[in-house]
């Protein structure tokens, strides 16, 4: 099971409250820093997650199962948490996750690189080599 403290299920429930409060009032949807991020120890699976729904369990974020195509879109809070891998192991929260980087940023990187890890990689870099991020292709 996957335990959300209270003041990172806070974030992810305003998060969700703001889009649609802008989807409401006819206004462009925020581009949220993503709040928690979750991943497979033993596998390349991770996902990264802005928001809450209303039901407490649908997550709204970037998901890559290791195939090399992240994208977008909702998952089930209860079905990540109910993995069962190998080891007795489970899928887990990144406890010290933090990211100033929107969703959209940390999509186009993950899309670009193929892996959200990889993502992750380029934005370490960037930060301590102090250059401009990295552009691939076209």
């Amino acid at each position: 099971m996957i335990i959300l403290p209270p003041q990172l299920r806070t974030a992810l429930r305003f998060n969700h409250f703001a889009r649609l409060q802008a989807l409401r009032e006819e206004r462009p949807e925020p581009d949220p820093i993503p709040v928690i991020k979750l991943f497979n120890p033993i596998g390349a699976a991770t996902w990264l997650a802005s928001e809450l729904g209303s039901d407490g369990d649908t997550l709204f974020g970037l998901a890559d199962l290791g195939f090399g195509c992240p994208e977008l879109g909702s998952f089930s809070l209860s079905e990540i948490g109910g993995v069962r891998l190998p080891f007795g192991l489970g899928i887990e929260r990144d406890a010290l996750f933090t990211s100033d980087k929107p969703l959209s940023v940390w999509s186009e990187a993950a899309r670009r690189n193929g892996a959200i890890f990889l993502a992750e990689f380029e934005f370490r870099r960037d930060a301590a080599t102090g250059l401009p991020p990295l552009r691939r292709g076209g």
